[in-house]
């Protein structure tokens, strides 16, 4: 488990973090802590928090480093395509759709009956996209149908 005043540094184990890279350090806290709950563990250099038994830790971009020589890092940019997303679980999606709502949160669509569960996106303040979901069919064993054949 973490300890260090809840910073992810476990002492034996490991647990796994998101990192992003962000515009504004303040405004992506501030998303994270607002709509999803969160709780700034470190302020900065890098920005940590915690939501619900997970972190997440974001800086500006930057260029390489000697331990990832090569590597440019950035947000994304509009229009880019998405190759990995959060997805987060809920109890209560009407509950947490309309509270995020209210806090001028955009969603993609409104909470879709996808079968297995009750699902909609919306984007972080950079454009991460984030899936919002609660298990429905799937805890009575109904799966979504299958994607369609390219």
């Amino acid at each position: 488990m973490p300890d260090h005043d809840g910073f992810p540094a476990p002492s034996q184990g490991l647990v796994v973090t998101q990192f992003l890279t962000v515009r504004d350090v303040d405004v992506s806290k501030e998303f994270y802590v607002n709509v999803l709950g969160g709780e700034v563990i470190l302020e900065e250099n890098p920005a940590t928090v915690r939501v619900a038994n997970s972190w997440i830790i974001m800086n500006p971009g930057g260029g390489p480093t000697p331990d990832k020589p090569d590597i440019v890092l950035s947000p994304p940019s509009p229009g880019d395509p998405v190759s990995a997303f959060m997805n987060v679980r809920v109890a209560d999606i009407d509950a947490f759709y309309a509270d995020a709502k209210a806090k001028g949160v955009q969603f993609l669509t409104e909470p879709l009956d996808r079968k297995a569960e009750i699902r909609c996106y919306m984007r972080d303040p950079d454009g991460y996209l984030i899936e919002v979901g609660q298990a429905t069919g799937l805890l009575k064993g109904i799966f979504a149908d299958p994607p369609a054949s390219r």
